[in-house]
């Protein structure tokens, strides 16, 4: 039907007198912007509204030049319940329009619609709905304008044709229609000024737009999903960039990319762009399973409350749902596949149906070390068998045993034959014996349901096995920041890797910290492979010795020298619940390294000798060290393990990082979900000591008390100025002591944790060891020993000034703990500098004469002796004796003016 028809039912509401109002999308590019002026000539009594924040682009260029051509108003200057017509141009998505979304909650309200995307199940219904797929929205309004002979200036043409240009790329887009050349073409007739367009189009980019384009290119990875190359790449920004989807088009022409996706996290959101110059990816669908819109070359999305990781991952899969290619067993299958041994009971094997969320599992026997396919059994099965007390059988004897099977390229006609011919639940994929993954019915009914909708043969896949890891070699960077030792050692650990066919990578804090510059040589290895086999293998080759943990999969190698390396199977940690210990399986590296706490912990460096050097990076680590952030993996992350969010604040304050918006709201989700009641007080403590034994704790605790976290130590530390200063004091008392005496050890976390429980009586504190599950040795220190630390600072702060000899008998007998408490825990500046006297001058202040020199007099030993070396001391102490010979001198004269003692006589032998 002629636009022009579709324009009649529209007349007698154009007539009337109302409130209209025309809007579009947030974040309105040069299309909406064009629609909306074109709207304004359609309906000249309206008002223009933007519902958000628009490009700087178009700010600058309308309202510092064209503003006076469209009927601005605010949003908070319309009265909202006063509009009884909303003219929605450039979309059709509730979701897309801000603020103004409530009216449409109104019956009473009018709604003319404009849109040139393609027809979504959720866009708002109305009548009066103009709507085709063309390259522009302005392209939809021109022709109306045309069949309606309203004037267009030439001021208002530019603006409309800027439009067209934009949206179709300068005609470039494979979206773009002939109805769209015929507009352009006609608005230029009106006067169109193309230089002007082509200034706005081809603008210089500043700067700042070079570093953040330069940072795309950097971060940018290829990933060939169902035979289509496609680059995914992303940015972190502090503020939100409005022109971002400059910065994208200009990437598409300086790389001649077919098909880009763009990650942006801004303002706490993920922004998500896509453009496409290939039939092949629509990224206007593949958008739109994100929540967001656009067409087949062009689409954006935002998205809130997620990191960076998992948007990637959401629009990987919606890749593979959604990109044309072929569709073989490969990229159908799930891996690996979840198999139970033939021996296992029904009940075993319910339990790992729920644990995975899967209906099917298949069966295996091991024969001389090989797995071998026997059958599968359902769900439905194991329940019946269940209920029919049949728990303890094993699944062998109900099993569906001999189940077709497919190869890896098996193609979609014959998968669908098997599973439907054969009425099988699942498929296995298997090459040469080995079992590479299963497809199940539902997986099917999936890709079949897809074709039914799309002719095009798109493609399904539940994996993402083609997706290549960010990588790069870092060989040369590794050669001039580590040790040669470390580098020697690195390298015999691949070469053992190499000949037991592993692959070997170095992870964790030691990648992380050798990209801060900072020291660490405390190296962690995973073994694609058995770790432990590794951890034997290599200890024999260097001759070291080995201690493993079989359940975890883990080894220590400890050489001669006590130098040591940590080795892990690469592994997938599960959760039975909130705050549980992990249950742990064999894996890959990238499912290794998604269970780790924080993205900046989670690179990697293959070691094996052909890839030596080559840095992973899954999960923006790189980009978060640049930004300084600590960002979690998955939102869940908090609820799987809390005692990671000690972590994140110690991680902070350790590297002056900052945590990001989404993962202090998740921190705060978990403390409100209390769900560290449900940790072990002994986690709890080991966590605590950490953020105690950092070099500087007192920011750390200060954020612990940002986020509250200190009651879980106990709900009446209050961690005010007072108790600041005082910690502050510690540290200061800390650094004072570790100057002067490097080679003392003692627990320094102690003293730390005695100021912030300070205030807590006997019973509280008992209630805090007893909770935090300390050990007999710090429960001594940090209850008995502290408060009997306490009266004595109490005494001598109300006798002070004392002898030394007073102050030697005060203080003698104190650990270093008690002692720098102490010295932290005084107001008073005389006693602080008492204390530190004794601790410098008294604490090892000791006699020059012994037991011989007693016996030298003719004393036969005794408990005399204790009495007149006590004694020899004091007066040393006192300052009265400086030499050994006035100490013998002294002792000389004790006994004499005790010779009528007569324990002393019989210690002298003078009885008889």
């Amino acid at each position: 039907m002629p636009i022009a028809h579709q324009m009649a039912s529209f007349e007698s509401q154009l007539q009337q007198k109302a409130l209209t109002i025309i809007t579009t999308h947030i974040n309105a590019d040069f299309d909406a912007m064009g629609a909306m002026l074109a709207a304004q000539k359609l309906y000249p009594d309206a008002r223009v509204v933007f519902p958000g924040s628009q490009e700087k682009n178009l700010r600058n260029f309308f309202i510092q030049s064209m503003v006076y051509l469209f009927n601005l108003t605010e949003i908070k200057d319309i009265d909202l319940d006063k509009v009884t017509r909303l003219v929605l141009v450039d979309t059709c998505s509730a979701d897309r329009i801000g603020p103004l979304s409530r009216l449409l909650t109104r019956p009473d309200l009018q709604i003319h619609v404009y849109d040139h995307h393609p027809a979504k199940s959720d866009d708002i219904v109305t009548p009066h709905k103009i709507q085709r797929i063309t390259g522009a929205t302005v392209t939809l309004m021109t022709e109306i304008l045309k069949e309606k002979a309203i004037h267009i200036s030439a001021e208002e043409a530019t603006i409309m044709c800027l439009g067209i240009y934009e949206d179709t790329g300068s005609f470039t887009f494979t979206s773009t229609t002939a109805e769209d050349l015929n507009a352009a073409a006609f608005l230029v007739s009106k006067g169109a000024n193309i230089s002007v367009i082509a200034n706005m189009i081809s603008r210089e980019i500043s700067p700042e737009q070079i570093g953040h384009l330069n940072d795309l290119i950097q971060n940018a990875s290829r990933h060939t999903i169902n035979g289509v190359d496609i680059v995914l790449t992303y940015a972190v920004l502090d503020n939100y960039l409005p022109d971002f989807a400059f910065l994208v088009h200009k990437m598409v022409k300086i790389e001649e990319i077919n098909a880009l996706f763009v990650l942006a996290m801004m303002d706490n959101k993920v922004y998500v762009m896509g453009r496409s110059r290939t039939d092949e990816v629509d990224v206007g669908r593949i958008i739109e399973t994100l929540g967001g819109g656009g067409h087949p070359s062009a689409a954006a999305a935002t998205i809130k409350g997620q990191t960076l990781m998992q948007v990637e991952q959401t629009l990987l899969k919606a890749l593979q749902l959604h990109v044309k290619g072929q569709r073989r067993a490969r990229q159908l299958m799930s891996s690996p596949p979840i198999t139970a041994d033939a021996q296992t009971s029904c009940t075993e094997a319910k339990k790992i149906l729920t644990r995975y969320n899967i209906n099917a599992l298949l069966v295996v026997s091991n024969i001389d070390g090989t797995r071998r396919l026997l059958g599968y059994i359902t769900r439905q099965v194991i329940e019946k068998a269940i209920y029919h007390m049949l728990d303890h059988v094993p699944i062998k004897e109900y099993m569906t045993s001999e189940p077709a099977v497919v190869a890896p390229d098996a193609e979609l006609f014959e998968i669908q034959e098997k599973i439907i011919g054969n009425q099988q639940r699942v498929l296995p994929v298997v090459h040469e014996g080995d079992i590479l993954g299963v497809i199940t019915r539902t997986d099917l009914l999936t890709v079949l349901i897809q074709h039914s909708r799309d002719m095009n043969n798109r493609s399904f896949s539940k994996t993402l096995n083609t997706t290549r890891r960010r990588t790069r070699n870092i060989n040369r960077f590794m050669q001039e920041r580590l040790s040669k030792r470390v580098l020697e050692t690195l390298l015999s650990i691949g070469q053992v890797a190499t000949d037991l066919s592993f692959n070997a990578f170095v992870v964790g804090g030691f990648v992380r910290d050798l990209f801060l510059y900072r020291p660490n040589e405390d190296i962690d290895i995973v073994i694609e492979g058995d770790g432990i086999a590794f951890a034997e293998a290599y200890a024999r080759a260097v001759g070291a010795r080995i201690h493993t943990h079989k359940v975890f999969g883990t080894a220590v190698i400890i050489f001669t020298d006590d130098f040591k390396i940590d080795v892990a199977t690469a592994r997938i940690e599960y959760y039975r619940s909130p705050a549980a210990l992990p249950d742990v399986e064999m894996s890959s590296i990238k499912l290794d390294l998604f269970r780790r706490d924080f993205t900046i912990n989670t690179l990697a460096i293959q070691v094996n000798p052909d890839q030596f050097g080559r840095l992973i990076d899954y999960f923006f680590a790189q980009q978060d060290l640049k930004d300084k952030a600590i960002r979690v993996l998955h939102n869940l992350s908090f609820v799987e393990d809390p005692t990671r969010v000690f972590r994140a604040l110690r991680f902070e304050q350790r590297f002056d990082f900052t945590i990001g918006k989404l993962t202090a709201s998740l921190i705060e989700n978990a403390l409100k979900m209390d769900f560290f009641k449900r940790l072990s007080g002994r986690r709890v403590f080991t966590e605590i000591r950490l953020i105690l034994e950092e070099e500087n704790p007192v920011n750390a605790i200060q954020r612990m008390g940002d986020f509250n976290l200190l009651q879980v130590i106990d709900p009446a530390i209050d961690l005010n100025k007072a108790l600041i200063e005082r910690l502050d004091g510690v540290r200061g008392v800390i650094s004072w002591h570790d100057l002067l005496f490097t080679e003392t050890a003692y627990f320094r976390w102690t003293i730390y944790f005695m100021v912030l429980i300070d205030n807590c009586g006997p019973v509280t504190a008992k209630q805090i060891c007893d909770r935090l599950e300390l050990p007999p040795k710090y429960r001594h220190i940090l209850c008995d020993q502290r408060f009997d630390a306490q009266a004595q600072l109490l005494r001598l702060e109300s006798r002070l000034p004392v002898s030394d000899s007073q102050l030697y008998h005060a203080l003698h007998g104190y650990r270093t703990e008690l002692i720098l408490y102490m010295m932290a825990a005084t107001r008073l500046r005389a006693v602080k500098k008492a204390i530190s006297y004794y601790y410098t001058q008294l604490r090892d202040r000791s006699t020059a004469i012994g037991g011989q020199d007693l016996i030298a007099m003719g004393l036969t030993p005794g408990p005399v002796f204790r009495q007149i070396l006590d004694a020899v001391l004091e007066a040393k102490l006192n300052g009265r004796l400086k030499t050994r010979d006035d100490e013998l001198a002294y002792a000389e004269q004790w006994i004499g003016g005790h010779s009528d003692d007569h324990n002393l006589l019989d210690s002298k032998g003078l009885s008889q």
